[in-house]
């Protein structure tokens, strides 16, 4: 089947051709003729969402899954990590039962094992997180959120009591560890990525702010070459002028993630996140204190803004397939090549997505 398109996206270069796919695998690029209109590019990856499309992954079942999958495809998302925030261990355990139940009976989008934003982060930080369900690491606590169903990624603040200790014990466990929500000054940050933490959840947003003499954990992740940058680009948790600042620091190690909510595309109104009320005003969502509570952002968007200060097309679509894919080491998604999965998003000349396809199966269409 050929997709149609007048270029691909391959290798970080646009190369001009058409697309074939065959048998869900991509069988062939920069073909002859070309398509009249359209780049394909690789399926977007969103390693945070707490929920999409009117769907609260804290609570939804395989009916939830299956409407926020529609939404998120719509926005050239192909593969996502449901984000299960801070909330009681046993709420927390249904959700991952719900997700370990929903292996293969779901359409749309990859459903990525889960990331367990919390509940071993700093009271200092919390942010949007409930403080009542903030606890210091506990080795037994953590096993038992693993044990309820799929987790592949888990975000801590290395500073809290048996924090650096949670991290080894989760590593060794091949859970990918990223920091965030967190207090850590320069020296514990460091300790925090040499026990085997590779990213830094949501920089600059809830952890310690940079000092000269102490630029904490978002100084520490920007001068190593071994940590992933997670950013929200929605133009509310990042100054313009921070968003150029990764841009310019960390080449190749930018990773744009959403933290969307289930507000996201459906307007100003009042939603929940967990069990926390959120209100919504244009690209706002916000606790009745004023605190900002994730995003209504979506990946496209995320693109869309990331090239608007400043990066080239290769480098935004970058950060939004190949580097979130290889943070959690799944080198089957994020590219687009020959013999890979035909995980594919089509974009027009204003960064739209027009189609989307898992699998080489359509699963939107403009």
């Amino acid at each position: 089947m050929r997709l149609g398109v007048a270029a691909a996206l391959v290798a970080g270069a646009v190369l001009p051709g058409d697309v074939d796919i065959e048998e869900g695998k991509i069988a062939g690029v920069g073909l002859a003729p070309a398509g009249p209109r359209g780049l394909a590019v690789p399926g977007f990856v969103d390693v945070q969402v707490n929920g999409f499309g009117g769907v609260d992954f804290l609570a939804a079942d395989a009916a939830g899954y299956a409407r926020a999958g529609e939404a998120l495809a719509r926005c050239g998302v192909t593969a996502y990590q449901p984000t299960i925030i801070s909330s009681p261990v046993e709420t927390c355990q249904a959700a991952l039962a719900t997700l370990a139940a929903l292996d293969g009976i779901v359409p749309g989008p990859h459903i990525l094992p889960a990331h367990l934003e919390g509940p071993f982060l700093s009271p200092a930080h919390h942010g949007a997180h409930d403080q009542r369900h903030l606890l210091n690491a506990d080795i037994t606590v953590a096993d038992s959120l693993c044990d309820a169903g799929p987790v592949r990624y888990m975000t801590v603040a290395p500073e809290i009591p048996g924090g650096l200790q949670l991290v080894e014990h989760l590593v060794k466990r091949g859970i990918v560890v990223s920091l965030g929500h967190s207090d850590a000054n320069v020296e514990t940050a460091v300790a925090a990525f040499d026990h085997g933490a590779r990213a830094v959840t949501h920089i600059f947003n809830a952890m310690r702010g940079w000092q000269a003499r102490d630029p904490g954990l978002a100084g520490v992740a920007l001068t190593r070459s071994d940590v992933i940058i997670t950013a929200i680009v929605d133009n509310v948790h990042l100054a313009a002028e921070t968003t150029r600042l990764l841009l310019a620091a960390a080449p190749g190690r930018l990773a744009l993630i959403t933290d969307a909510i289930e507000a996201t595309g459906c307007g100003d109104g009042t939603y929940r996140l967990g069990d926390r009320v959120v209100r919504v005003k244009g690209m706002e969502a916000r606790l009745a204190d004023g605190t900002i509570a994730g995003s209504v952002l979506s990946m496209d968007q995320a693109v869309r803004n990331l090239m608007a200060l400043g990066a080239s097309l290769e480098t935004a679509v970058d950060a939004a397939t190949v580097v979130p894919a290889g943070l959690i080491r799944h080198t089957d998604l994020g590219q687009l090549r020959v013999g890979g999965r035909a995980d594919l998003v089509v974009l027009d000349d204003a960064i739209a997505v027009r189609r989307t396809l898992v699998g080489g199966e359509e699963v939107f269409a403009a």
